[in-house]
Order: structure tokens, then C-alpha cells, then sequence
């Protein structure tokens, strides 16, 4: 439920510890440091938080790990694959975490490149400009993400330090400058969210999608435009690659639950073969990490 929020193996955000999860939050009422265990034998979720949104991030909990998610009109009989998957994740439930920023920063750097790059992006930002999470989170060198006023004081060629290029970062910038009004766009439904982000030059489907499943919890969301979800799908259901076409039909019998249905395919075990070399990263700009 949590690690649809690690952008990576890497990711400076998020730890894992045993079954034990670390997050850096950047709450509305500031960083926070949040540890989520599950104990099994009890049938409980232990939390415990630091910080300024250590409030905030307990609160918001229940919501992230899918309290509020209704599955009810769902009908996985529709194909057997997803009847299978769903009788072995009928607890499944898709959470949200009401936090836009959050979701959209590392989704915008993730745009059109190599999950190595994006990641890598994602990680020099975080480092570079972000803050160490409070309390024990600063021991396990957990951080969080800087906040939208720090994104938009980003000179341009630190950017492309960052490996960044300047299309993905005017995006980012451009978002972080109407940041309120995009965190108030959780609890809409998703259709008139996607229209808001879509409306950002730069922001399309899929950036919107990826927001979406993360920050609002939206069973509805489908990331169309990826390089993986349609041939994956495709490839488990029918035996060869979908287009974002064939895979829009395929679940639009699911509608309002679109985004349910690949989420449960993936979880099976649902991906085709993967053959070949990796795509290979650009490298015609440049690239720090700085770690301190």
C-alpha cells in the first residue's frame, strides 16, 4: 500500500527497514518523520511520528493505507485473470496521501526518460534542496522533499545539473508556483482533476494518472503514455503487447475502478518478458550528486 511512494531503490525519502517503513513527509503543518510497521500476529498497523506534522501524518494514515477506499460496484469476474488476482488481494485497497506536491515533483521528473535517470533526478533534488527529516530520521539519513517555494528558486542550470532537462523543469516550476491551488484539488473528482493538472503546460495523462492514483487515492486512474501498464496488461490477459488504445477498451467495462485493474494484474505477476538490454540513459547532460 506504502510502495507505490518510493520512487526508486534509492529513494533519499523513504526507507525500509525489516517490515518497517520510514517516510519523509513535507506535511501542510511541515516535515515529518513517519515509521509504519505492520504486526501481523495482532492485526495492527503501528505507527509512530516526529516533527512538526508528526499530527498531521497519524491522522493522515488510516487514508493513506486505503481506510477510505471503496471497492464496492467492482466486479473482477469480468475476466478471469483479474477474478484470480482479486481473490488473492481482495484486501487490497489504494490509499492517498492528500499531499499533490509530493506526487507530482518526482512524476514531472520522471517524464519521458529512463527510470535510472529520472530516479537519479529525483535523488540530486532531494539532496541538493530538500531538508533531513526530523528526529530519528535524521540517524537514517530519511529525507524530505523541498517544498514548492524552494522549486521555484531553482536557477535553470542547476537543473541541468540535476540532470534535468529545461522542459521537464519549466513544468515542475510552473507547477510548484500555483502549488495551493493544486493541493486543493484533492477531494474533486478525478475527471475535473485531471483537468486542472492537465491544464498546466507540460502536464499530460499520464503525469496526471500517476498524481491521481497517489495523492487523491483515485481508483479510476489509469496511466496511459507509460512505457510498461498497456503491454504489460496486454501481455497477461491476452498474450501479446496492448497499445494505450486496446488497453483503454479493455477496462473501460470497469469504469469507475479502470485503475484497480492493472494495479491487481502487476500484483500477480502480470508482466510480459522482458528481452534485451535496458534502454540506456542520455548523457548529453550533465550530472552531480552532491551527499552530505
Amino acid at each position: 500500500m506504502l510502495r507505490i511512494h518510493q520512487r526508486g531503490g534509492g529513494d533519499p525519502t523513504y526507507r525500509i527497514d525489516g517490515d518497517r517503513h520510514w517516510r519523509g513527509i513535507r506535511t501542510p503543518e511541515g516535515p515529518a518523520t513517519l515509521l509504519v510497521e505492520p504486526r501481523v500476529r495482532d492485526g495492527v498497523v503501528h505507527a509512530e511520528a516526529w516533527g512538526p506534522g508528526a499530527d498531521w501524518a497519524l491522522a493522515a494514515l488510516p487514508a493513506m493505507l486505503g481506510a477510505d477506499d471503496d471497492v464496492s460496484g467492482f466486479d473482477p469476474d469480468r475476466h478471469p485473470l483479474v477474478a484470480e488476482a482479486w481473490r488473492r488481494y481482495e484486501h487490497l485497497r489504494l490509499g492517498r496521501t492528500g499531499l499533490v506536491m509530493e506526487a507530482l515533483t518526482p512524476a514531472i521528473i520522471e517524464q519521458k526518460v529512463t527510470g535510472q535517470e529520472a530516479f537519479a533526478g529525483f535523488r540530486m533534488l532531494v539532496h541538493r534542496y530538500g531538508e533531513r527529516a526530523p528526529g530519528p530520521g535524521r540517524e537514517l539519513r530519511l529525507w524530505v522533499q523541498p517544498d514548492a517555494a524552494t522549486i521555484r528558486r531553482v536557477p535553470s542550470w542547476e537543473w541541468l545539473r540535476m540532470h534535468v532537462d529545461p522542459a521537464r523543469s519549466r513544468t515542475l516550476v510552473t507547477a510548484a508556483r500555483v502549488a495551493d491551488s493544486l493541493e486543493r484539488t484533492v477531494g474533486l473528482p478525478g475527471e475535473e482533476v485531471e483537468r486542472r493538472l492537465t491544464s498546466l503546460p507540460g502536464i499530460g495523462v499520464w503525469t496526471a494518472a500517476e498524481v491521481r492514483q497517489r495523492a487523491h487515492g483515485d481508483a479510476d486512474a489509469v496511466s496511459f503514455g507509460d512505457y510498461h501498464v498497456a503491454k504489460d496488461v496486454g501481455w497477461a490477459v491476452a498474450g501479446r503487447a496492448f497499445d494505450d488504445a486496446e488497453l483503454a477498451e479493455f477496462l473501460e467495462e470497469w469504469r469507475p475502478h479502470r485503475g484497480r485493474v492493472p494495479t491487481l494484474v502487476a500484483l500477480a505477476g502480470g508482466r510480459r518478458p522482458r528481452h534485451g538490454a535496458r534502454m540506456a540513459p542520455r548523457t548529453h547532460l550533465p550530472a552531480r550528486v552532491t551527499r552530505t
